[in-house]
């Protein structure tokens, strides 16, 4: 397999991997406080944020690694990390 500089696997990896399965904490949505600004859709590495019909952020727990990201990006303080739970 050919990598470009820089690269020690191809693009969209975690899509053909169920990643989700090893992490230690998980993003809870809290929808009372979501402003639907799309923000944690947007920082999400795995690009495992989706939304229901009413424009909800909706997490695709199979990919989520766990990383933070979308909790500490999120302006309304809208997603707590919380111990996952086996």
């Amino acid at each position: 397999m050919a990598l470009g500089l820089g690269c020690s696997a191809k693009p969209g990896r975690a899509k053909e991997n169920r990643t989700g399965s090893w992490r230690t904490f998980r993003p809870e949505f809290l929808h009372e406080k979501c402003t639907k600004c799309g923000l944690c859709s947007l920082v999400c590495p795995e690009g495992c944020i989706g939304e229901d019909a009413e424009g909800q952020p909706v997490p695709d727990y199979d990919y989520c690694k766990g990383c933070g990201l979308c909790a500490e990006e999120c302006p309304s303080q809208a997603i707590e990390m919380k111990k996952e739970e086996k």
